[in-house]
């Protein structure tokens, strides 16, 4: 009798960084020390101003998710992030709009968390005491 054997699906992390100047998305194993697809908001369009748009944002993770697809991953579990530290906590426009891309493209997603470095005791904010004077 032939034994049937069950193929074990292959998930990973889908790391995105937002920020008002640029997305990044970076595709990884379960573990997160093996790289299998990553793209920015840059590589996808030509002015400067336009990196951290949504719809750079939605090509990059299109992209990406088809590379992550190709190497066999089947879903992503996500992990969002914004800048951090002293600046803001909330990730930028490009988050959702990639999110949106990567589900629309046949990865299944799993788990979702915000992963914004988020200080207990601040560093002092550049700028000065009177802050920046233009």
């Amino acid at each position: 009798m032939s034994e049937i054997k069950e193929k074990k699906e292959l998930w990973g992390i889908a790391h995105i960084f937002s920020s008002m100047n640029d997305s990044i998305i970076h595709i990884t194993d379960i573990t997160g020390s093996e790289t299998m697809a990553i793209g920015s908001g840059g590589m996808f369009v030509k002015a400067d101003r336009y990196e951290g748009s949504p719809y750079a944002a939605t090509m990059a993770a299109r992209s990406v998710s088809q590379q992550a697809l190709s190497k066999g991953l089947v879903g992503v579990h996500l992990k969002i992030r914004g800048v951090g530290g002293h600046f803001s906590h909330t990730p930028g426009p490009g988050a959702q709009a990639a999110i949106r891309a990567i589900a629309r493209s046949g990865l299944r997603i799993g788990r979702g968390e915000d992963s914004t470095p988020i200080p207990h005791d601040k560093t002092r904010k550049p700028g000065g005491r009177r802050v920046r004077r233009l």
